[in-house]
């Protein structure tokens, strides 16, 4: 080492960066943005089996159509909906379940854009409620 010179090399100047890191940028942004728009839960949804709309907006779902329970329509039917930070297209969140008269913790999940999991767990049991996006809640 000893006698040896080290060369300086340049470094590219701001805005004149080489082409590579540009086409990585413009492409993880790309990625971050679809990623950004295929989990998005807000929206109206249609339960898979049942005459039940509700309609999500940041962290709540109201319901908002009814055919078996026409007095539920307006009220809270999710609530505190945040994301799980650990799995992709993924949530927790508060439903409230009638019977109980109480709110209930819930798994949320998006295995497809337009079709939501709800999953529920009470002791060793489980049940999950599969849900479709709309694009708008039908007129009575």
């Amino acid at each position: 080492m000893k006698g040896e010179y080290v060369v300086n090399k340049q470094l590219p100047r701001a805005g004149k960066s080489p082409r590579a890191v540009r086409y990585i940028f413009f492409f993880s942004t790309l990625l971050s943005a679809s990623i950004a728009f295929s989990n998005d839960l807000s929206g109206y949804w249609k339960h898979a089996k049942h005459n039940f709309w509700i309609e999500i907006e940041k962290s709540t779902g109201i319901v908002v159509r009814n055919d078996r329970f026409p007095e539920r329509v307006g009220r809270t039917f999710l609530t505190d909906i945040t994301i799980n930070k650990n799995k992709q297209n993924a949530w927790y969140s508060q439903i409230y379940i009638e019977k109980l008269e109480d709110y209930k913790k819930v798994e949320i999940s998006l295995p497809e854009t337009d079709q939501m999991l709800i999953t529920g767990k009470m002791g060793f049991m489980s049940r999950t409620a599969k849900w479709m996006r709309i694009d708008k809640v039908p007129a009575l």
